[in-house]
């Protein structure tokens, strides 16, 4: 009988770890979405594991990333219209093709 009691224990205890996590409520949330789609996923597992991803809280680091990704294609963008330029202004001082000597 007591060792009936600690195992109760231990998953009362996992429980209220759960629940204080708000690992239950995500949980019941993506449950419920899933019990009132009209039509079901084919893959009810998929459904689970993309509507829990959205749910999750975003990692600060992430979003740092993001933004960097973000300034770095807009620098980008900048250095390739700048070799564009570049470009034409060394194409106005270079002689055509056709008239280099040697060939």
């Amino acid at each position: 009988m007591a060792h009936y009691k600690a195992e109760d224990s231990k998953r009362e205890q996992f429980r209220r770890y759960l629940e204080k996590a708000g690992v239950l409520d995500a949980l019941t949330k993506v449950l419920v979405a899933l019990y009132e789609e009209p039509e079901k996923p084919n893959s009810a597992l998929d459904f689970l594991k993309h509507h829990l991803g959205a749910l999750a809280p975003e990692n600060p680091e992430i979003e740092a990333l993001r933004l960097e990704v973000a300034e770095m294609k807009e620098k980008y963008e900048a250095v390739l219209e700048e070799n564009k330029t570049l470009k034409a202004k060394l194409a106005q001082y270079e002689p055509p093709e056709e008239e280099m000597p040697g060939e």
